[in-house]
């Protein structure tokens, strides 16, 4: 197999007609340039050169074998860019599904990185049920951060892989405005009006179960299934509400957040990812998701 640096100096012997001028734009010695060529006679069996005390004259053969070893060393050239290419566009393109109220985890994240690095991150926000299905086969998307609620019914392909990410701990949140209701024990709660999840939703079957340990039958105020709408609703003294830890960031003083021992309820938060496109890459942005 001819190396591809005996090629190189041979289309620099040819061209500027010298070892010398050769080794001095390679930066070789004179003498490395010389037993490199002799190393590429000896490897083809064909003399390339006319060595007299003084000089140097490239032979017929050696004239054919350089300009061959241009093209051969062009097209080796290219096939590198066109590899380094194809690494540096499946490195960079990276497509991340989140949770809403994950979103601001994900943003503190993305600060930190270098500029080059944040803007080849592709994100989607949308809820777990919708993100799962864009991870099958096919799908554009590489992994997503979602959350399960005890065991409600969101599910996802075996092919998947699973990672823990962290635990979202509900906290019983009230309005300002209502009287101070400490130490906010089941039996105070139980005639509130309250904020709800839709029925239907694997979110509202999983808190229906946990007033129902408790003995509570909540006043329905209102649904939403969106966090930030149910903290405007809190705010606005239509209801209280179960809300988690993560949807709490940057909660306004017209909220009062108690984490009472008896609820003792979280959502789970993982990633689920397509193994074959689990980068290195990938694996450090969820390292640093891990909250």
């Amino acid at each position: 197999m001819l190396k591809p640096e005996h090629l190189r100096t041979l289309r620099e012997v040819v061209q500027l007609g010298s070892f010398a001028a050769a080794a001095n734009r390679l930066g070789y010695t004179p003498s490395a340039v010389s037993q490199q060529m002799a190393a590429l006679e000896r490897q083809i069996g064909v003399k390339l050169f006319e060595r007299s005390a003084h000089s140097v004259l490239p032979t017929s053969a050696a004239e054919v074998l350089a300009r061959h070893a241009q093209t051969v060393l062009a097209d080796m050239e290219r096939m590198v860019a066109t590899v380094r290419a194809v690494h540096r566009n499946s490195e960079r393109q990276l497509h991340l599904g989140i949770f809403p109220s994950f979103a601001d985890v994900l943003t503190g994240v993305l600060r930190m990185m270098e500029p080059r690095d944040r803007a080849g991150i592709r994100v989607t926000v949308a809820e777990s049920s919708q993100l799962i299905p864009r991870l099958n086969a096919g799908g554009e998307m590489d992994a997503a951060i979602v959350y399960q609620v005890g065991n409600s019914g969101l599910s996802w392909p075996s092919a998947l892989g699973r990672r823990w990410i962290a635990e979202d701990r509900y906290k019983v949140v009230l309005p300002r405005r209502w009287p101070d209701l400490a130490p906010h024990r089941a039996e105070q709660l139980a005639d509130l009006p309250w904020i709800m999840h839709h029925p239907g939703s694997s979110d509202a079957l999983f808190f229906d179960s946990v007033f129902a340990r408790w003995g509570l039958r909540p006043r329905v105020a209102g649904h939403s299934d969106d966090f930030k709408i149910t903290m405007g609703m809190i705010e606005a003294g239509v209801g209280a509400a179960l809300v988690p830890d993560l949807a709490l960031r940057g909660h306004g003083p017209e909220v009062v957040v108690a984490d009472v021992p008896w609820l003792n309820t979280s959502r789970s938060i993982f990633a689920l990812a397509r193994p074959e496109r689990e980068t290195a890459r990938l694996r450090a942005l969820l390292d640093a998701l891990a909250v």
